[in-house]
C-alpha cells in the first residue's frame, strides 16, 4: 500500500490537480510529482544495502520522464521511453536463453529452496529435464515484458499528446500513470503468475515436492544462518 501511495497515488494527484498556474505550475508540478517515486527508489537502494536492478530501473525511468518534461522534448518520446525499458528486459531474457544461461534461474534461486530442489532432482535423475523445462520459463518471462512494452507504448501514445511544459501535458502524464495499473500492470501480473504456476508445477512433477516444501521462507533462512554462525569455529 505504501508503494502504491508513493509511486502512483501521490504523483497522479499532483500532476492532475496541482500543476496549474495557480498551484505548483507545470514545471514544479512535474518536479514534485516525480520526487516521490524517485526518493522512494533511492530509499529502497539504501535500505537493501545493495544496488538492486528494480530500484535502479525506477530511478532511470523517473529521470527520463523528468528529462523529457523539463527539456520540453517531443511528447512522442514518452511513449518510446515507456516501451524501451521493458523491451530491454525482454531482450536480455531472450539473449540469456539463446546463450544457454537463462535468467529465469535467478528468479528460481530467489523463490525456491535451491539445495532441497537440487537434491531431489539428483535423487530422481531429472536434473537435465528440469534445466530444459525451466529454460522455457525464461521465454514466458520475456513474453510478459514484451506485453508490457507494447501496452506501455500504446497507452502513452494514446494519452500523452500535449507538449511538455504545459498543464495539459502534466495532466496527461498523471492520467497515463493512473491507467498504467489496470491497463498494463494487471495483464503483466497475469502472465507472471502463469509463469510462477508453471515453475511450481514442473518442480512438483520432477522432484515430488509440494510448493510449500520448496518455496523459500526468509524467516527460516535467517534462523538457519544464525544457527550456522553459532556453530562456526569463531563462535565456539
Amino acid at each position: 500500500m505504501l508503494n502504491i501511495l508513493i509511486t502512483l497515488v501521490i504523483p497522479v494527484v499532483i500532476l492532475t490537480r496541482f500543476s496549474g498556474e495557480d498551484d505548483l505550475g507545470p514545471v514544479w508540478g512535474v518536479i514534485v510529482a516525480l520526487a516521490f517515486p524517485l526518493g522512494y527508489a533511492i530509499y529502497n537502494i539504501f535500505k537493501q544495502g545493495k544496488i538492486g536492478w528494480t530500484p535502479v530501473l525506477g530511478v532511470v525511468s523517473v529521470m527520463l520522464t523528468g528529462g523529457i518534461a523539463l527539456l520540453e522534448l517531443p511528447p512522442e518520446l514518452v511513449a518510446i521511453k515507456e516501451a524501451a525499458i521493458p523491451l530491454a528486459l525482454a531482450l536480455a531474457l531472450l539473449i540469456s536463453a539463446w546463450i544457454n544461461r537463462p535468467l529465469a534461474r535467478i528468479l528460481l534461486d530467489q523463490m525456491l529452496d535451491r539445495d532441497k530442489v537440487h537434491a531431489a532432482l539428483v535423487e530422481r535423475g531429472t536434473v537435465e529435464e528440469y534445466e530444459r523445462r525451466t529454460a522455457l520459463a525464461t521465454y514466458m518471462l520475456a513474453s510478459a515484458f514484451l506485453l508490457s512494452s507494447a501496452l506501455n507504448y500504446g497507452l502513452a501514445r494514446y494519452v500523452v499528446t500535449s507538449n511538455p511544459g504545459t498543464e495539459a501535458f502534466n495532466s496527461e502524464l498523471g492520467r497515463m500513470t493512473a491507467l498504467s495499473f489496470p491497463v498494463i500492470t494487471l495483464p503483466v501480473m497475469v502472465v507472471l503468475f502463469i509463469t510462477i504456476f508453471y515453475i511450481l508445477r514442473i518442480v512438483n512433477q520432477l522432484t515430488g515436492l509440494e510448493a510449500e516444501e520448496v518455496i523459500r521462507q526468509p524467516n527460516k533462512d535467517k534462523d538457519k544462518k544464525a544457527a550456522s554462525d553459532q556453530r562456526s569455529p569463531e563462535n565456539a
